[in-house]
Protein backbone atom coordinates (compact mmCIF):
# COMPACT_ATOMS: atom_id res chain seq x y z
CA UNK A 1 0.00 0.00 0.00
CA UNK A 2 0.95 3.68 -0.79
CA UNK A 3 0.39 5.70 1.51
CA UNK A 4 -0.67 9.74 0.14
CA UNK A 5 0.35 12.94 2.00
CA UNK A 6 -1.88 15.52 1.55
CA UNK A 7 -4.85 17.48 2.16
CA UNK A 8 -8.72 17.97 2.05
CA UNK A 9 -8.71 20.19 -1.01
CA UNK A 10 -6.17 18.59 -3.37
CA UNK A 11 -7.59 17.28 -6.76
CA UNK A 12 -6.91 15.81 -10.11
CA UNK A 13 -3.04 15.57 -9.34
CA UNK A 14 -3.93 13.06 -6.46
CA UNK A 15 -6.46 11.63 -8.19
CA UNK A 16 -4.17 10.68 -11.41
CA UNK A 17 -1.38 8.94 -9.07
CA UNK A 18 -3.85 7.35 -7.10
CA UNK A 19 -5.94 5.83 -10.31
CA UNK A 20 -2.65 4.59 -11.85
CA UNK A 21 -1.46 2.91 -8.75
CA UNK A 22 -5.10 0.77 -8.81
CA UNK A 23 -4.69 -0.04 -12.29
CA UNK A 24 -0.85 -1.08 -11.44
CA UNK A 25 -2.61 -3.23 -8.82
CA UNK A 26 -0.87 -1.15 -5.51
CA UNK A 27 -3.67 0.09 -3.01
CA UNK A 28 -3.03 3.17 -1.85
CA UNK A 29 -4.70 5.40 1.12
CA UNK A 30 -5.46 9.59 1.44
CA UNK A 31 -4.24 10.92 4.11
CA UNK A 32 -5.77 14.53 4.48
CA UNK A 33 -3.03 16.59 6.80
CA UNK A 34 -5.36 19.39 7.38
CA UNK A 35 -8.01 16.31 9.13
CA UNK A 36 -5.27 14.84 10.94
CA UNK A 37 -6.63 16.29 14.36
CA UNK A 38 -10.36 16.11 12.93
CA UNK A 39 -10.98 13.34 11.01
CA UNK A 40 -8.99 10.60 12.34
CA UNK A 41 -8.82 8.12 15.17
CA UNK A 42 -5.59 7.28 16.35
CA UNK A 43 -4.19 3.50 18.26
CA UNK A 44 -0.63 3.36 18.65
CA UNK A 45 1.36 0.42 20.82
CA UNK A 46 4.72 -0.63 21.08
CA UNK A 47 3.44 -3.50 18.27
CA UNK A 48 2.20 -1.37 15.53
CA UNK A 49 0.81 2.31 15.05
CA UNK A 50 -2.53 2.29 13.92
CA UNK A 51 -5.09 5.18 11.93
CA UNK A 52 -8.49 5.21 11.07
CA UNK A 53 -10.39 7.35 8.76
CA UNK A 54 -11.96 7.39 5.04
CA UNK A 55 -13.88 4.18 6.00
CA UNK A 56 -10.84 2.18 6.47
CA UNK A 57 -8.56 1.33 9.41
CA UNK A 58 -4.80 0.84 8.14
CA UNK A 59 -1.10 0.53 10.29
CA UNK A 60 2.08 1.51 9.46
CA UNK A 61 2.81 -2.63 8.69
CA UNK A 62 0.54 -2.22 5.14
CA UNK A 63 2.39 0.73 3.94
CA UNK A 64 5.25 -0.24 1.62
CA UNK A 65 5.77 3.61 0.21
CA UNK A 66 5.01 7.03 0.59
CA UNK A 67 4.12 9.95 -1.65
CA UNK A 68 4.68 13.10 0.06
CA UNK A 69 2.91 15.71 -1.70
CA UNK A 70 1.98 18.27 0.84
CA UNK A 71 1.60 18.85 4.63
CA UNK A 72 -0.98 21.31 5.61
CA UNK A 73 -1.86 22.97 8.64
CA UNK A 74 -4.52 21.06 10.52
CA UNK A 75 -8.18 22.09 10.69
CA UNK A 76 -8.99 22.58 15.17
CA UNK A 77 -12.49 22.13 16.37
CA UNK A 78 -14.78 25.02 16.21
CA UNK A 79 -15.75 24.77 19.37
CA UNK A 80 -12.40 24.16 21.00
CA UNK A 81 -11.19 26.60 23.86
CA UNK A 82 -8.89 29.56 22.07
CA UNK A 83 -6.73 29.09 25.15
CA UNK A 84 -6.05 25.49 24.86
CA UNK A 85 -5.61 25.46 20.60
CA UNK A 86 -1.81 25.38 20.84
CA UNK A 87 -1.30 22.41 23.23
CA UNK A 88 -4.10 20.88 20.65
CA UNK A 89 -1.91 21.74 17.68
CA UNK A 90 1.19 20.40 19.86
CA UNK A 91 0.12 17.36 20.57
CA UNK A 92 -1.66 16.48 17.61
CA UNK A 93 1.71 17.31 15.68
CA UNK A 94 3.39 15.25 18.06
CA UNK A 95 0.87 12.16 17.05
CA UNK A 96 1.27 12.60 13.45
CA UNK A 97 4.81 13.33 13.49
CA UNK A 98 5.16 9.59 15.54
CA UNK A 99 2.92 8.01 12.69
CA UNK A 100 5.50 9.73 9.99
CA UNK A 101 8.63 8.53 11.47
CA UNK A 102 6.88 4.95 11.82
CA UNK A 103 7.28 5.00 7.96
CA UNK A 104 11.03 5.61 7.56
CA UNK A 105 11.62 2.35 6.99
CA UNK A 106 9.91 2.46 3.64
CA UNK A 107 10.75 4.50 0.43
CA UNK A 108 9.15 7.96 0.53
CA UNK A 109 9.12 10.12 -2.36
CA UNK A 110 10.32 12.52 -0.88
CA UNK A 111 12.07 12.02 1.92
CA UNK A 112 10.87 14.40 4.78
CA UNK A 113 14.02 15.43 5.84
CA UNK A 114 15.53 16.04 2.24
CA UNK A 115 12.15 18.00 1.49
CA UNK A 116 12.10 20.11 4.60
CA UNK A 117 15.56 21.00 4.61
CA UNK A 118 15.45 22.14 0.91
CA UNK A 119 12.24 24.04 1.24
CA UNK A 120 14.06 25.93 4.21
CA UNK A 121 17.47 26.86 2.42
CA UNK A 122 17.13 28.59 -1.08
CA UNK A 123 20.61 29.81 -0.66
CA UNK A 124 21.81 25.35 -0.22
CA UNK A 125 19.98 24.65 -4.08
CA UNK A 126 22.11 27.48 -5.65
CA UNK A 127 25.27 25.99 -4.05
CA UNK A 128 24.69 22.59 -5.27
CA UNK A 129 22.90 24.05 -8.49
CA UNK A 130 26.17 25.69 -9.36
CA UNK A 131 28.28 22.50 -8.26
CA UNK A 132 26.79 20.38 -10.92
CA UNK A 133 27.46 22.70 -12.98
CA UNK A 134 24.39 24.73 -13.85
CA UNK A 135 24.05 28.30 -14.62
CA UNK A 136 22.63 30.28 -11.77
CA UNK A 137 22.28 33.77 -11.03
CA UNK A 138 24.47 36.47 -8.68
CA UNK A 139 22.49 36.06 -5.33
CA UNK A 140 22.07 38.04 -1.87
CA UNK A 141 20.25 37.03 1.22
CA UNK A 142 20.10 40.07 3.33
CA UNK A 143 18.38 42.37 5.65
CA UNK A 144 20.89 45.08 5.02
CA UNK A 145 20.25 47.71 2.65
CA UNK A 146 23.94 48.79 2.53
CA UNK A 147 24.73 45.85 1.07
CA UNK A 148 21.64 45.85 -1.56
CA UNK A 149 22.48 48.87 -2.92
CA UNK A 150 26.04 48.03 -3.50
CA UNK A 151 24.67 44.74 -5.16
CA UNK A 152 22.15 47.10 -7.21
CA UNK A 153 25.15 48.96 -8.49
CA UNK A 154 27.37 46.26 -9.39
CA UNK A 155 24.52 44.51 -11.22
CA UNK A 156 23.97 48.10 -13.01
CA UNK A 157 20.43 48.00 -11.76
CA UNK A 158 19.45 44.89 -13.05
CA UNK A 159 17.91 42.93 -9.69
CA UNK A 160 15.22 41.28 -8.79
CA UNK A 161 13.61 40.61 -5.02
CA UNK A 162 11.72 38.15 -3.93
CA UNK A 163 11.10 36.16 -0.10
CA UNK A 164 12.38 33.10 0.41
CA UNK A 165 8.91 31.41 1.58
CA UNK A 166 5.58 31.90 0.41
CA UNK A 167 3.54 34.90 2.17
CA UNK A 168 0.39 32.73 2.61
CA UNK A 169 -0.59 29.46 2.43
CA UNK A 170 -4.46 28.66 1.70
CA UNK A 171 -6.22 25.65 1.06
CA UNK A 172 -6.82 25.91 -2.64
CA UNK A 173 -3.10 26.87 -2.78
CA UNK A 174 -4.21 30.51 -4.01
CA UNK A 175 -4.34 34.04 -1.74
CA UNK A 176 -1.64 36.27 -1.29
CA UNK A 177 1.87 36.02 -2.57
CA UNK A 178 4.72 38.46 -2.93
CA UNK A 179 6.17 37.77 -6.51
CA UNK A 180 9.21 38.04 -8.08
CA UNK A 181 9.57 42.01 -8.60
CA UNK A 182 11.98 43.96 -10.27
CA UNK A 183 14.28 46.01 -8.03
CA UNK A 184 13.98 49.79 -8.93
CA UNK A 185 16.16 53.02 -8.43
CA UNK A 186 13.05 54.51 -6.81
CA UNK A 187 13.22 51.83 -4.11
CA UNK A 188 16.66 52.07 -3.25
CA UNK A 189 15.62 54.55 -0.72
CA UNK A 190 12.69 52.12 0.72
CA UNK A 191 15.11 49.52 1.82
CA UNK A 192 15.69 50.52 5.32
CA UNK A 193 11.75 48.29 5.41
CA UNK A 194 14.47 45.11 5.17
CA UNK A 195 14.80 45.59 8.98
CA UNK A 196 11.29 43.77 9.06
CA UNK A 197 12.01 41.54 6.39
CA UNK A 198 14.95 39.90 5.00
CA UNK A 199 14.70 38.94 1.14
CA UNK A 200 16.38 37.61 -1.67
CA UNK A 201 18.60 39.74 -4.29
CA UNK A 202 19.30 38.41 -7.70
CA UNK A 203 20.46 39.71 -10.93
CA UNK A 204 17.63 39.56 -13.68
CA UNK A 205 18.40 37.41 -15.97
CA UNK A 206 16.75 38.28 -20.02
CA UNK A 207 14.60 35.92 -20.87
CA UNK A 208 13.88 34.18 -24.53
CA UNK A 209 11.60 32.18 -22.16
CA UNK A 210 10.65 30.04 -18.97
CA UNK A 211 10.17 26.73 -18.05
CA UNK A 212 8.58 24.73 -15.47
CA UNK A 213 10.04 21.03 -15.07
CA UNK A 214 8.62 18.33 -13.52
CA UNK A 215 11.53 16.30 -12.57
CA UNK A 216 10.24 12.23 -11.23
CA UNK A 217 13.15 9.94 -10.19
CA UNK A 218 15.80 10.89 -13.20
CA UNK A 219 12.91 11.73 -15.28
CA UNK A 220 12.10 15.21 -16.69
CA UNK A 221 8.73 16.44 -18.11
CA UNK A 222 9.16 20.13 -19.72
CA UNK A 223 6.59 23.10 -20.06
CA UNK A 224 7.65 26.37 -22.12
CA UNK A 225 6.32 29.28 -21.30
CA UNK A 226 6.93 31.82 -24.33
CA UNK A 227 7.05 35.55 -24.49
CA UNK A 228 6.91 37.67 -27.51
CA UNK A 229 9.56 40.45 -27.83
CA UNK A 230 10.04 42.32 -24.72
CA UNK A 231 7.03 41.16 -22.96
CA UNK A 232 8.15 38.48 -20.68
CA UNK A 233 6.74 39.59 -17.16
CA UNK A 234 9.49 39.47 -14.02
CA UNK A 235 7.00 36.68 -12.70
CA UNK A 236 5.20 34.23 -14.45
CA UNK A 237 2.23 34.02 -12.34
CA UNK A 238 1.17 37.58 -12.69
CA UNK A 239 1.12 37.17 -16.45
CA UNK A 240 -2.20 39.20 -17.55
CA UNK A 241 -4.20 38.62 -20.81
CA UNK A 242 -5.69 34.96 -20.07
CA UNK A 243 -4.41 31.67 -19.68
CA UNK A 244 -0.89 30.83 -19.92
CA UNK A 245 -0.12 29.32 -23.30
CA UNK A 246 1.86 26.13 -22.17
CA UNK A 247 4.23 24.30 -24.78
CA UNK A 248 5.95 21.03 -25.18
CA UNK A 249 9.49 21.21 -24.59
CA UNK A 250 12.87 18.96 -24.49
CA UNK A 251 15.70 19.70 -22.57
CA UNK A 252 18.99 19.33 -23.73
CA UNK A 253 20.37 15.74 -22.58
CA UNK A 254 23.55 17.61 -20.83
CA UNK A 255 20.83 19.90 -18.89
CA UNK A 256 18.79 16.62 -17.65
CA UNK A 257 21.89 15.03 -16.56
CA UNK A 258 23.15 18.26 -14.27
CA UNK A 259 19.09 18.43 -12.96
CA UNK A 260 19.89 14.42 -11.80
CA UNK A 261 22.86 15.58 -10.01
CA UNK A 262 21.67 18.48 -8.56
CA UNK A 263 18.57 16.42 -7.33
CA UNK A 264 20.39 13.43 -6.37
CA UNK A 265 23.03 16.00 -4.44
CA UNK A 266 19.59 17.65 -2.33
CA UNK A 267 18.40 14.34 -1.61
CA UNK A 268 15.59 14.52 -3.82
CA UNK A 269 13.00 12.61 -5.81
CA UNK A 270 10.43 14.49 -7.06
CA UNK A 271 10.60 18.59 -7.65
CA UNK A 272 9.33 21.06 -10.04
CA UNK A 273 12.18 23.26 -11.31
CA UNK A 274 12.22 26.56 -12.57
CA UNK A 275 14.39 27.57 -15.45
CA UNK A 276 14.99 30.44 -17.84
CA UNK A 277 16.43 30.41 -20.87
CA UNK A 278 18.38 33.43 -21.13
CA UNK A 279 18.72 35.45 -24.15
CA UNK A 280 22.31 34.51 -24.77
CA UNK A 281 21.14 31.08 -24.62
CA UNK A 282 22.31 29.72 -21.27
CA UNK A 283 19.76 27.95 -19.32
CA UNK A 284 19.63 29.27 -15.85
CA UNK A 285 18.56 27.34 -12.59
CA UNK A 286 16.72 29.45 -10.14
CA UNK A 287 15.07 27.11 -7.51
CA UNK A 288 13.48 23.69 -6.93
CA UNK A 289 10.62 23.28 -5.13
CA UNK A 290 10.04 20.31 -3.88
CA UNK A 291 6.10 20.09 -3.27
CA UNK A 292 5.64 22.16 -6.24
CA UNK A 293 2.43 21.90 -8.88
CA UNK A 294 2.90 19.98 -12.14
CA UNK A 295 -0.87 19.39 -12.68
CA UNK A 296 -0.57 21.87 -15.24
CA UNK A 297 2.05 20.61 -17.32
CA UNK A 298 -0.13 17.42 -17.48
CA UNK A 299 -3.27 18.76 -17.67
CA UNK A 300 -1.98 21.06 -20.98
CA UNK A 301 0.89 19.15 -22.35
CA UNK A 302 -0.40 15.73 -21.93
CA UNK A 303 2.95 14.80 -20.04
CA UNK A 304 2.24 11.29 -17.68
CA UNK A 305 3.81 12.97 -15.17
CA UNK A 306 1.01 11.47 -11.98
CA UNK A 307 1.63 8.03 -13.77
CA UNK A 308 5.47 8.20 -13.53
CA UNK A 309 4.94 9.12 -9.38
CA UNK A 310 3.29 5.78 -9.42
CA UNK A 311 5.34 4.09 -11.58
CA UNK A 312 8.44 4.96 -9.63
CA UNK A 313 7.23 4.68 -6.21
CA UNK A 314 6.30 0.88 -7.30
CA UNK A 315 9.72 1.01 -8.70
CA UNK A 316 11.14 1.43 -5.42
CA UNK A 317 8.90 -1.13 -3.37
CA UNK A 318 9.89 -4.19 -5.86
CA UNK A 319 13.59 -3.05 -5.17
CA UNK A 320 13.17 -2.99 -1.55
Amino acid sequence: MVLCITHSNDFYTIDIVQQHLEKMGVPSYRLNTDEFATGYKLHYSLQQYGLSGNGQTITDAQISAVWYRKLWEMKTPDDLDAAYQSVFIREYKTFRDLFLHALQRVPWMNPLQADHAVCNDKLQQLRVAYAVGLTVPASIFTNDAIVVRGFFTRCKGEVVMKLHNALSKTMKGDGAFFPTTRLTAGMLGQLDLLAYCPMIFQEYIPKAYELRIAYIDGVCFAGKIPHGEGSAPTDWRTQTGGQVQWQLYELPAGVQQKLHQLMKGLGLLFGAIDMIRHTNGDYVFLEVNPQGEWGMLQKYLGYPIGETIAEKLITRIKNG
